[in-house]
Formats: structure tokens, C-alpha cells, sequence
């Protein structure tokens, strides 16, 4: 029965690719995620959140076949309104492990930028969003994913965890190291 629960709050949200009128509500997400309005944040806020839906909107209008933005998308029954209510969002593109080098070298899909509305949070949305990824990375032909967390986001490892990824590489910067902030941890996930 706990396993026909779970199965039924895995798929809560209607996962699709993001449409250029999902642009200003994923720039609000995103910048709600990434950065803070405490401080000197709040005073940059807007111009942060301007340069996310500009680099989010040149993304959208790649013509890559190997680049994704998904969105969670809370059903109607729960929101119901005239226009999609978006939970959550995640890119997926693939990546060369050297790319200052010249094209041609391996690459592998890499998942960034995952976040949910700070309401929708602990629903499933994102681990719908990555299994999503995973999916789209199998037809892709691809059978391995990766992905950043910064060390102190443990509600993020944790989830990352639990959906079968493991720690792949540590990245140690200068303003980890000199300014203590904290470090990026590379993860992959062999997919089956």
C-alpha cells in the first residue's frame, strides 16, 4: 500500500518542455533558488533574476537537439486556473569533459539548474524532473548523467542519493578554499 502511495506522488506533476511564455515564472524560480534577497541580494535581486530569464531565453531558442529545459507543472485539479502553474524546472545538455579542446571529444548529458517553488517543495517535483532527464538521456544514447550540488546541500545530496547517485569528483576552487565557501561535488548515475 506505502508503495502504490509513493508511485501515486511520484507522478503529481505533469513534467514537459518549457515554452517561452514559462519564461518569467522559471526566472522567478530560479532566482528564488540560487540567490537571496537578504542584504545586498535584495538590491540586485532584479537584475539577477533579468539576467536569468536572458540566458534562459537565448537557451530556449537553441536549436540543439541535445539541450532540454523541462518544467513540473502542478495539475489543474490542484491550481486551477487559465495558464500552467509551473512547480519546478531543470536543463539537461550534454557536456564535453574538456571544453577548451576541440570539439569531438566525448561528451555526457549534464543536469543543472534544478529547482522547485519554495511551496512545491518535498512534493516530488524534482525527482520526477530528474527522473525525467534520465529518460530523456536513455534516448539520447546516452547511459550516464551528472550533475552539481554544492556540498552544504544536504537536502539536495540527499535526494540525489536516494535516486542512485554517487560522488564522482570533488571540485576544489579558490573561493572555496581561500574564501571558505562551500565546494561543488560532481555526482553521476549510471543509468540501466
Amino acid at each position: 500500500m506505502r508503495q502504490r502511495a509513493e508511485l501515486a506522488s511520484l507522478n503529481h506533476f505533469l513534467i514537459r518542455a518549457a515554452k517561452a511564455r514559462d519564461l518569467t515564472a522559471l526566472a522567478e524560480i530560479l532566482a528564488d533558488s540560487f540567490h537571496s534577497r537578504v542584504g545586498i541580494g535584495g538590491w540586485i535581486y532584479p537584475l539577477l533574476r533579468l539576467g536569468i530569464y536572458e540566458d534562459l531565453r537565448t537557451r530556449l531558442q537553441s536549436t540543439s537537439p541535445r539541450y532540454i529545459c523541462l518544467v513540473a507543472v502542478e495539475p489543474v485539479t490542484t491550481r486551477p486556473s487559465d495558464c500552467d502553474y509551473l512547480a519546478g524546472t531543470v536543463e539537461m545538455a550534454l557536456r564535453s569533459t574538456h571544453p577548451w579542446l576541440p570539439i569531438g571529444l566525448p561528451q555526457y548529458p549534464y543536469v543543472s539548474n534544478l529547482a522547485v517553488r519554495t511551496e512545491c517543495r518535498r512534493q516530488g517535483a524534482a525527482q520526477q524532473l530528474l527522473l525525467t532527464c534520465e529518460r530523456i538521456a536513455l534516448g539520447w544514447g546516452f547511459h550516464d548523467v551528472y550533475l552539481h550540488v554544492l556540498e552544504n546541500n544536504h537536502q539536495a545530496r540527499r535526494l540525489y542519493f536516494k535516486l542512485g547517485y554517487r560522488l564522482h569528483q570533488v571540485d576544489s576552487s579558490w573561493s572555496s578554499l581561500l574564501l571558505g565557501r562551500p565546494r561543488r561535488l560532481l555526482l553521476h548515475k549510471r543509468l540501466v
